[in-house]
């Protein structure tokens, strides 16, 4: 968390839009909330129940105790930094997707980088034939669980008899941030593996159950501050984000049972979370109900968002220069970081004396 002091009519330009702060000599605080996926967060040990065999000493990937360990150190690198640069904290909730288990995240939160925030933890296993979940760390100084759940989502291949197919559940973790209440789902939707249309409907039921989820919590808190994030595997304006989960790019069009996503302003400016074939997309999205759009401050609000895509987080030469920097491909550990680009909002609350 960071104080700030802003004067009369500065002027902070933020995504999307310009505001003007008029209030005189006032203190603000400032969090970070953000999204991270972790690529395939495995620790080395071969588990029966779980499809790890490949990241293991002796499977395919030669995931070995040392790599393990590095990937850890990277993780957390990046975690201790990520936030625009008046950040001078790591985030206070984080959600994360592409990790194996409780213990990799027990792992990830002891690494030195991490250990002056000191995380707390929430998660559970999921169903998916990966092997991945999601979890969600938050700063236990700032934020406090009051309850969580998992929602599973349960999709059937009709084109295969209709098969089960084993996904990632949606982790709702409600609880106060600084005393304020606060909903928090984060989400690994289905992949596009298999073509995009064929499998969009799977991320449309995706975005349906997500929708559902919001809907239940603002049917008793009308005005609940709500906070949906994740690896969603479509751009904001595919029709999952827009016609699913029913998410507006303006401010003024967002009514009270609507969510906002400031990321589709960022995509349109070229911007993206992960790159393919030369071309970029943003998977990686952070929405938020319309109360965090009120413009009082007195309690927290949204502020801004963003795509942290430091220069160390990109790959540094060759043909995919510029393009996250993997931590894994053509059957190599290649020393970087992840996949993806993780991406963050900020909520701005005045201090009250």
């Amino acid at each position: 968390m960071l104080k700030i002091r802003l004067s009369v009519s500065v002027l902070l330009i933020l995504t999307p839009i310009l505001w003007v702060f008029s209030q005189e000599n006032s203190d603000y605080q400032l969090v970070t909330v953000a999204f991270y996926n972790l690529e395939n967060l495995f620790d080395t040990e071969n588990d029966p129940i779980t499809y790890d065999d490949d990241r293991t000493p002796d499977g395919k990937d030669r995931w070995t105790p040392a790599i393990y360990t590095d990937k850890l150190a990277k993780m957390a690198e990046v975690i201790a930094q990520l936030g625009p640069p008046e950040a001078e904290t790591a985030p206070a909730l984080l959600g994360v997707a592409e990790v194996e288990n409780r213990r990799v995240l027990e792992d990830l939160i002891s690494q030195a980088p991490l250990k002056p925030t000191a995380y707390g933890i929430v998660h559970y296993d999921s169903p998916d034939r990966r092997g991945i979940d999601v979890g969600l760390l938050y700063d236990k100084e700032l934020f406090q669980p009051v309850r969580s759940k998992i929602y599973e989502l349960q999709l059937y291949d009709p084109e295969r008899e209709n098969k089960r197919i084993y996904t990632r559940d949606q982790l709702l973790v409600s609880g106060n941030l600084l005393g304020e209440r606060v909903h928090i789902i984060v989400n690994h939707w289905p992949s596009r593996s298999g073509g995009e249309a064929r499998t969009q409907p799977r991320r449309m039921a995706a975005a349906i159950l997500n929708r559902s989820i919001i809907d239940s919590i603002i049917s008793q808190e009308p005005y609940a501050k709500i906070i949906t994030m994740g690896d969603l595997n479509d751009d904001p304006h595919d029709k999952s984000l827009k016609k699913g989960l029913q998410a507006k790019a303006r401010q003024k069009k967002v009514g009270l049972t609507d969510v906002y996503n400031p990321m589709e302003a960022l995509a349109r400016q070229g911007l993206g979370t992960l790159a393919y074939r030369d071309s970029w997309n943003l998977f990686d999205q952070i929405l938020l109900s319309s109360a965090w759009l009120s413009k009082d401050y007195e309690g927290f609000q949204y502020y801004k968002a963003g795509i942290f895509n430091k220069r160390f987080l990109q790959t540094p030469e060759g043909t995919y220069k510029g393009y996250p920097f993997r931590s894994f491909a053509n059957g190599n550990y290649t020393g970087g970081y992840s996949d993806h680009f993780p991406v963050y909002v900020c909520l701005i609350r005045k201090v009250k004396n």
